[in-house]
């Protein structure tokens, strides 16, 4: 027993069935040992580390255990930092395994050395090289319980190679255990004697509400309290779209009527959300009318972008299940009746990406996950699509990182087999990553993906028509790019909406089998 077969004995003791990667020197001990053990645990070659790493934030999202992603030293290791930022900013659960040289050669600017654990000390819970292989399987071990403990998040382990390769010894097994915080008794009863106050409350619910899968909890209590419901973008799906209370996204690129809400109700219900500038722009006249009370699992987020009048910290179910207990049984009528209902929206105009976007959500096909990259497509469907489940969109909210979506796919339909994934992209986001459509094809993955063509940046360039006085520079890098061919020549089916009515493309699509890449020209001057 060496040190890289106890790695991956310790990935099977907790479970892992698939593991993200690409290969390098530093671990080929590691690759070695995953040889033998191929039958229990799948490995997936990407094209690129930070497509790997995407791809086990993906995963984990749609599995909601651990996605695990292992790269070589330096370049490899630098390439995932993309990746384990973007799961940072979410509250993904992701061990990331990286190799590196020699103990002796550390700190010499040996070949392929980066000092990796000090790149990720910010966009990691809690990051370790490993300098014994006595340790290996507490460090793993840790990982594991650290990345999904209270609010999940990334941890990465860093393993030296002639660590990997040395004898393995008594292993530690002392283990990281993490409590999660718990309001008292008292703190519960005032605030919902509170709640039970209001006469214009509304809830607003975020990802830790999707990610706690508390979605039938939220809607309970938005009922028992006669609230109307926004979602920042990660909490779309707690509630269904057809919820009599769901009014849509609010924010920046939210929806008018949620916006209203949120201006004029008394007292603003807040669970699992961090109160970004995205949904919280102005700052100071955010909720103006409204005490705002705070629900979230991390005690570092209260008070962080907007003062709560008060707050409790727990999970976002199990703390709504004690609100619930103590509220009056009967539900209040709700007061936000003059507020359209996401559900009773109109349908978008004809020819525009919106519409485009509802056609989608139309056919889409039983168990369909959504995923998006970073762009107005992603606002689009955000302010479109009629989510109906917790998971439902797999997207990056946080980061907001541009190619994160063909990775995260991949991740998705690994993690849901059988289920039919929706990449929702832009040309310049699939510019960045896809590469990673060989490995779909590789797979054969049933990704429809649908590329929003507007021939440049177009949030980008949206921003520079509000702030730059319509100066419009780098945003329009003349492509030629003709999408059908390359899907084609990296063997996937190529589709265009070009000439054809867009419900038959998008059917066909929906039903090709493995990747298939749909081209969507949208005009360059539609904003989100």
């Amino acid at each position: 027993m060496n040190g890289a077969r106890m790695i991956v004995d310790t990935l099977i003791e907790e479970g892992v069935e698939v593991l993200f990667g690409y290969p390098g020197g530093a671990v080929l001990p590691i690759y070695d040992a995953l040889y033998e053990r191929r039958e229990e645990i799948t490995h997936v070659l990407a094209c690129h580390e930070q497509g790997a790493a995407h791809a086990a934030d993906g995963y984990a999202r749609a599995s909601r255990r651990p996605g695990v992603v292992l790269a070589t030293s330096g370049p490899g290791a630098t390439n995932l930092v993309t990746g384990i930022a973007a799961a940072y900013m979410d509250s993904t659960p992701l061990v990331a395994l990286t190799g590196n040289v020699p103990l002796a050669l550390l700190g010499r600017d040996s070949f392929q050395e980066v000092d990796i654990a000090g790149v990720t000390m910010p966009i990691t819970k809690y990051n370790c090289i490993v300098k014994s292989p006595d340790e290996i399987r507490a460090s793993v071990r840790d990982a594991f319980a650290i990345a999904r403990s209270g609010r999940p998040g990334p941890v990465l382990v860093d393993i030296p190679r002639d660590i990997a390769e040395a004898p393995c010894g008594a292993q530690r097994e002392k283990f990281y255990n993490s409590g999660v915080p718990a309001p008292s008794e008292r703190e519960m009863d005032a605030f919902a004697q509170a709640l039970a106050r209001a006469r214009r409350p509304v809830l607003l619910v975020g990802g830790g509400v999707v990610a706690d899968g508390a979605g039938i909890t939220a809607a309970m209590l938005a009922e028992r309290l006669g609230a109307p419901v926004c979602a920042t973008l990660m909490g779309l799906g707690a509630l269904p779209w057809d919820h009599p209370l769901f009014l849509g996204m609010l924010g920046r690129h939210g929806l008018p009527e949620a916006n209203r809400a949120v201006e004029v109700c008394d007292l603003l219900l807040a669970v699992g959300t961090r109160f970004t500038e995205r949904a919280a722009e102005d700052r100071r006249q955010f909720a103006g009318q409204a005490q705002i009370f705070h629900i979230d699992i991390d005690p570092a987020e209260v008070n962080k972008n907007i003062p709560a009048d008060a707050a409790l910290c727990g999970r976002a179910g199990a703390v709504m299940e004690g609100l619930l207990a103590r509220l009056p049984t009967s539900p209040r009528e709700a007061w936000g009746a003059a507020f359209t209902p996401f559900a009773r929206r109109a349908f978008p105009e004809p020819g525009t990406p919106r519409a485009l976007i509802h056609t989608l959500w139309r056919l889409r096909t039983p168990g369909m996950t959504v995923v998006t990259d970073v762009g107005q497509h992603q606002m689009w469907t955000a302010q479109t699509y009629g989510f109906s489940r917790p998971g439902e969109l797999i997207t990056s909210g946080g980061l907001g990182a541009m190619g994160f979506g063909l990775g995260a796919a991949v991740g998705v339909a690994l993690a849901r087999p059988g289920r039919r994934v929706a990449l929702v992209t832009g040309d310049a986001s699939l510019h960045m990553n896809m590469a990673e459509l060989a490995t779909a094809v590789a797979l054969d993955l049933p990704i429809s993906i649908f590329v929003l063509d507007n021939a440049g940046l177009g949030l980008v360039r949206q921003l520079q028509d509000e702030q730059c006085g319509r100066r419009h520079f780098a945003v329009a890098p003349g492509l030629r790019t003709d999408w059908v061919r390359l899907a084609e020549a990296m063997g996937a089916r190529g589709l265009t909406l070009v000439g054809r009515p867009p419900e038959a493309v998008v059917r066909e699509a929906l039903t090709a089998k493995g990747p298939c890449l749909t081209h969507c020209p949208v005009d360059p001057a539609c904003n989100a």
